[in-house]
């Protein structure tokens, strides 16, 4: 048997080739998804700390008091979150203009920190995470 004829016909190595092809889309997809994981479960906790700050303002009786109880909530209650600081969240609290029976907890959060935005280049979600939950005073 000639040596073109071994060579074409030999499958030794073709695994460690199909890894080297196949593994770095495998490993691109694998922490992409960590990426995204890791930036929704920051999206959702802004969330949350504004609906949980939004049922703590609601005992303020103006938009000043209100806005004071939303912060001291935030500041209180982030410090176990690990990938949210309370220093890079802006917080507003202000009557609806349609609607003078509610108001809204807002928060604006730079998420510029997040370790994803240094591992990527390619496209990844805006770095400003902006969430906000709205309250209806006195009941339905």
């Amino acid at each position: 048997m000639s040596r073109i004829a071994r060579l074409f016909g030999s499958r030794d190595g073709a695994a460690a080739i199909e890894f080297a092809i196949i593994a770095p889309l495998f490993f691109l997809c694998v922490l992409t998804l960590i990426a995204y994981g890791i930036y929704l479960s920051a999206a959702h906790s802004i969330q949350q700390i504004a609906a949980d700050a939004a049922r703590t303002a609601i005992a303020g009786l103006s938009e000043g008091e209100r806005e004071r109880l939303a912060t001291d909530y935030i500041q209180r209650t982030t410090m176990d979150q690990s990938f949210i600081k309370p220093s890079h969240m802006t917080v507003t609290v202000k009557a609806d203009a349609s609607n003078a029976n509610q108001f809204t907890v807002r928060i604006k959060y730079d998420a510029s920190d997040l370790p994803i935005y240094n591992m990527f280049t390619f496209a990844m979600p805006s770095e400003q995470i902006e969430r906000f939950a709205t309250i209806r005073l006195g009941g339905i």
